[in-house]
């Protein structure tokens, strides 16, 4: 599918890859604290409100909902710049080297969805959750990956990685139009007052950070007081950051990208991790796997995504929609495809929107999300390890 590998990408798995094995450890350190002696305050910690500013003129979220809705818009701007450079010059912009990646993220979402609806359509309530193991965890999966080396040819590794990009795009369409709040116009107004700006700044190429900041910083406020959830003021902001493919070297674009890329793999990920992967064992039992949500969640995880990724991307190379990744087997493709059923950091974040208002779901969420990655980690990594090549 693809021939030639550019230098960013190979940073770009490196930081990933290394990402990945700092969320599995946040994930333990949480799941070993939330169960321990001192889950009392780790879980009060969480709830604790925070204001910034004054009572009356300030910002007042709970620990929780900073990690989530603020430190999240700033993942979601990160990965929303990689998006934008991908289509614009990377692997995204030959459309022929991006129709596999597309097809199979289109599986990897859809049948995943119809796994939890099967389970869940019944309840109007737990039916909500159906967009949760849509979603794959870019820096968890490609951090199984990287525990291979070079048995993985690195087609199979851009194939993984340009799927869980077009998978965050898909996450944040959901985000958007399916788990957003009650409206308010005038935010709305506001909303789209402060893109304008944005707009103009790239128009007129303002090459420099500062100007977009203050805009995007009322747009996040804008966003947030709207009824639409906060991070996707992170996702507009970024579509407004000037690239020239031509001269990329001073782009604003990926001065920022790179800029943010070790802050956000290394902190905001991984403190994301600790504070959503926290949920008391206690009494859980593999009953508690049956209940609707943690079942569906673990069905479309492990079967849906390996069975959407894999069966529309061999239909695609099939009727020679698009290429198959080169000095890559069937198997290890198909291997490829359990381990986008990772899906971590983003379903833990999509559950957290989908059952907001009924928070007696969330340990299911949360049970549910680390079970089917597990067993998507456990058996991925093993066939990759049988049928790429030593």
């Amino acid at each position: 599918m693809i021939q030639q590998i550019t230098k960013p990408f190979k940073e770009f798995f490196k930081l990933e890859a290394s990402s990945g094995i700092m969320l599995l450890l946040a994930a333990i350190l949480a799941l070993i604290i939330s169960n321990g002696s001192y889950s009392v305050e780790y879980f009060s910690i969480l709830k604790k409100y925070i204001t910034l500013g004054t009572e009356s003129f300030g910002l007042k979220l709970s620990v929780l909902h900073w990690i989530n809705d603020v430190l999240m818009a700033i993942f979601f701007f990160f990965v929303s710049l990689e998006i934008k450079r991908e289509f614009l010059q990377g692997e995204l912009s030959n459309p022929k080297q991006a129709m596999l990646p597309i097809v199979g993220a289109v599986g990897g979402m859809v049948v995943p969805a119809l796994f939890y609806i099967v389970i869940n359509y019944e309840d109007s309530t737990t039916l909500n959750g159906w967009a949760i193991p849509s979603a794959t965890d870019i820096a968890f999966s490609l951090g199984v990956l990287s525990l291979l080396g070079k048995r993985v040819p690195i087609s199979l590794k851009v194939f993984l990685t340009a799927l869980a990009i077009i998978d965050d795009l898909g996450a944040i369409v959901i985000i958007a139009f399916f788990y957003s709040g009650n409206i308010q116009i005038m935010y709305l107004a506001l909303m789209l007052v402060a893109l304008i700006i944005l707009v103009l700044l790239n128009k007129f190429k303002i090459n420099n950070f500062t100007p977009y900041l203050i805009v995007g910083i009322f747009l996040w406020d804008f966003t947030h007081q709207s009824g639409i959830h906060a991070t996707i003021a992170g996702v507009l902001l970024a579509l407004t950051i000037p690239h020239n493919t031509k001269i990329s070297k001073n782009s604003l674009l990926l001065k920022l990208e790179h800029g943010l890329s070790p802050y956000v793999a290394f902190g905001i990920m991984p403190i994301f991790a600790f504070a959503n992967a926290g949920v008391s064992l206690e009494g859980l039992t593999f009953s508690s796997l049956l209940n609707p949500v943690p079942l569906g969640i673990v069905l479309g995880l492990f079967f849906g995504k390996q069975i959407g990724v894999f069966v529309l991307s061999y239909l695609a190379v099939i009727f020679k929609i698009a290429d198959k990744p080169t000095n890559s087997t069937w198997p290890a493709f198909y291997a490829v495809s359990i381990l986008t059923g990772i899906g971590f950091t983003m379903s833990l974040f999509v559950g957290n929107l989908a059952f907001a208002n009924d928070m007696q779901y969330i340990d299911g969420v949360k049970i549910g999300v680390l079970a089917g990655s597990l067993l998507s980690t456990v058996f991925g990594y093993v066939l990759l390890l049988l049928f790429s090549k030593k």
